[in-house]
């Protein structure tokens, strides 16, 4: 499965990182995997939407999200985050307050395409 593909919505672009099920190995591997993509883009120009749906974090995999939150920055121009439950909470506000970014979550996939469409 391609974790790191566009899909389009509403006639827009849409970068998915699809971590769903992953365990932390899978994670970091996507992550290193997007970093080219992503970097690749003009500055603020990037929808993204990321899907962490039952996905399995741990320390390192933490400080991985910070710090590639933090580098995809200037390209982004609006991101969205599906699958927040549990104590993916405590990591995703740890990842908003390190990066200083503005991701938004939903509570499903369409929701959040629908939202990232609109900017």
């Amino acid at each position: 499965m391609q974790r790191v593909r566009f899909t389009e919505h509403n006639g827009k672009p849409i970068l998915l990182l699809d971590f769903s099920h992953c365990e932390p190995k899978e994670v970091l591997q996507t992550i290193e995997e997007a970093k080219p993509i992503i970097s690749s883009r003009p500055e603020n120009s990037l929808l993204v939407l990321t899907d962490v749906t039952n996905a399995h974090f741990n320390g390192e995999v933490s400080d991985a999200l910070k710090h590639f939150t933090s580098h995809n920055k200037p390209y982004i121009k609006a991101s969205a985050v599906i699958g927040i439950t549990g104590l993916k909470q405590v990591i995703y506000q740890a990842v908003l307050l390190f990066s200083k970014r503005v991701i938004k979550s939903f509570d499903d996939a369409e929701a959040a395409k629908d939202w990232l469409s609109t900017n």
